[in-house]
């Protein structure tokens, strides 16, 4: 019980530096731990995707999922994975879906969707890679892999693939030339189209 609690407790903390370490408007820690929208809805889907592993307990992790989207603006599926470090940045409208899988350090905008374009059962949604930026209004639709490192602009829709390290930018997302190393945000050509 004492190493889940520790364990808990690390994973929070990380929440918090994740958002004062990618939001250059986080001047304290109280300040995120109380108006960070994004974070609070992390913290119901930690709790609520445990509940979602308890059948008894799926649609108790439904209800508790809704009533967090009617406070934050962002709904996150109790059955989705999320990895830790993960920043959602303003929040209102996010939507990650149900078969969603999300690495590790991501950052997300405003209006972003990890959504399905299918209605049968199984995958249907995508997997994110470790330290992607998905930028606002971004869709990245269907059971498809965006890589380690890649970024996606303000308002792309995706489709397909995007390969570690590449930048993903239009309707539909076209893949420009892979940078050599993944950049940060603030190194890219033009951070405009993140925001």
């Amino acid at each position: 019980m004492a190493n889940r609690i520790v364990r808990a407790v690390r994973l929070l903390r990380e929440d918090l530096q994740a958002a004062r370490d990618r939001d250059p408007a986080a001047r304290t820690t109280a300040e995120i731990v109380l108006a960070y929208p994004g974070l609070h809805a992390l913290w119901s889907h930690r709790l609520t995707h445990k509940m979602w592993q308890t059948r008894a307990l799926k649609l108790p992790a439904r209800l508790i999922s809704q009533f967090t989207r009617s406070l934050t603006g962002v709904e996150i599926h109790p059955g989705a994975t999320l990895g830790r470090r993960i920043f959602i940045d303003h929040g209102m409208g996010v939507v990650i879906g149900e078969t969603a899988v999300v690495g590790n350090g991501v950052t997300m905008f405003h209006g972003v969707t990890l959504g399905g374009r299918s209605m049968s059962h199984g995958k249907r949604h995508p997997t994110i890679g470790d330290n992607v930026v998905i930028g606002a209004g971004a869709k990245v639709l269907g059971a498809i892999w965006v890589g380690d490192g890649a970024q996606i602009g303000a308002n792309a829709v995706v489709v397909k693939e995007v390969p570690p390290g590449a930048v993903a930018v239009g309707v539909p997302a076209k893949v420009k030339d892979r940078p050599k190393a993944a950049p940060e945000v603030d190194q890219c050509e033009d951070p405009a189209i993140f925001i």
